[in-house]
């Protein structure tokens, strides 16, 4: 955003040491509501952008739209897609959208026996936001029941209060992103997201190890299906319901023998999808945002969509770098050499996700996942070596990395 001819100034809550390279930066939490709500009357910026999902499922784009501001994000009520997995399922199955068949339960017995008419593997998903990390995939009666059992007793607090148990599906994963005012949509490069943090795809679900875009498994075909089976009977029946949505929709979907079906529904730019696709998009992004956020995308799209060309998009990795003992219990406060240096790589873009500035000017790690070491290149096989090259820039060994980003489309 900060690139665009149109943006003066990139204001930044609570921001960290690498936004603080771009704009000034706030010490707000995402959470604060009455906080942002108040550093927006002071700075009066022309356009907001909600990140993260909490604040959405929380209403801050409401009560700023209330107040005024241009906004990209959903209201409260449609940021439900994210915020409940029951809500999400209740209007897929409204609209018909295709997704996994499913059950909604608040308590264990009745949780247990749904499962038994079933197959392995079984799916559990908390239906509150649980930081990326509320899906648990079961290989065994055993580990499933065990799995309500944490869930339901509160493992993910009140976001677990209500569990959605779903048939698993076979296929291919994948992200695909549509910006919309509610009425008009553009569609971005479907991008796909390695979840599991160890290689291979091992291990528990975590918050993102590393992305790559354009995902191969999106094809023109695969893709038209996501706008005519999922996105457009979304996004009309929700605007028919009075639910309007507007801002970016995440379609996580699983690309299965009988076509696309949903995963899940983000109401935000994934993470770490975002990284690759901002590195890969040739044209500037900030209109068709602001055309979000403002009106003005129904009858336009095709001067957007010719911003967001396949053609014209440039393969794209992220590795995410995290702290030893992600997603489980971690370490802060070690710190982290040679950013700089990995940073003037050709192609290369570091993302701050967890860090802090330490004495002297150092860069010290203070969450679970910490960089997105990000590149660009002419092939997918550029763009991954050159991330690679600059992660073994990086001087940090309290940290870890997958190193098979990208590996089915490789």
């Amino acid at each position: 955003m900060a690139q665009s001819p149109l943006v003066d100034v990139v204001h930044s809550a609570p921001g960290n040491p690498g936004m603080d390279e771009i704009g000034p930066c706030f010490d707000v939490a995402a959470d604060d509501v009455d906080g942002l709500v108040k550093l927006a009357l002071q700075i009066e910026p022309d356009l907001i952008v909600i990140g993260p999902e909490a604040p959405l499922a929380l209403g801050l784009a409401d009560i700023l739209r209330a107040r005024g501001f241009d906004v990209f994000g959903p209201s409260r009520e449609a940021a439900q897609l994210e915020a409940s997995k029951a809500f999400s399922k209740a209007r897929m199955m409204k609209y018909g959208v295709p997704t996994a068949a499913y059950g909604e339960f608040t308590e264990a017995a009745p949780a247990k026996a749904f499962l038994r008419t079933m197959t392995a593997p079984y799916v559990l998903k908390a239906d509150g936001l649980a930081a990326g990390k509320g899906v648990v995939i079961a290989e065994t009666l055993a580990e499933a029941d065990a799995g309500i059992d944490e869930m339901l007793s509160g493992k993910f607090g009140p976001a677990s209060a209500t569990l959605v148990i779903e048939e698993f599906m076979h296929g291919e994963e994948a992200s695909v992103f549509v910006i919309t005012d509610g009425k008009g949509a553009v569609y971005l490069p479907a991008a796909q997201d390695h979840k599991r943090v160890g290689d291979g795809d091992t291990g528990p679900n975590t918050g993102g190890m590393g992305a790559y875009a354009p995902a191969p498994v999106v094809n023109e075909q695969i893709m038209a299906r996501v706008k005519r089976e999922i996105a457009e009977p979304m996004l009309k029946g929700m605007a028919k319901d009075e639910i309007p949505y507007q801002g970016v929709l995440y379609i996580g979907i699983m690309v299965t023998a009988e076509g696309p079906k949903v995963v899940e529904f983000n109401a935000r730019f994934g993470d770490p999808e975002c990284q690759v696709l901002m590195a890969g998009l040739a044209g500037d992004i900030v209109p068709a945002i602001l055309a979000s956020a403002t009106g003005g995308l129904k009858g336009n799209e095709a001067a957007f969509e010719s911003l967001f060309e396949l053609e014209r998009f440039r393969p794209a990795a992220t590795v995410v770098l995290a702290a030893k003992g992600y997603p489980g219990a971690y370490g802060k406060g070690s710190a982290i050499r040679g950013l700089k240096d990995a940073g003037k790589l050709e192609g290369v873009t570091i993302f701050h996700a967890g860090t802090d500035a330490g004495p002297d000017g150092a860069i010290i790690a203070k969450g679970g996942r910490v960089l997105n070491v990000t590149a660009s290149g002419d092939t997918l096989r550029e763009a991954v070596d050159r991330a690679y090259a600059a992660v073994d820039v990086i001087d940090w060994p309290e940290g870890f990395c997958r190193r098979d980003i990208g590996w089915r489309a490789l």
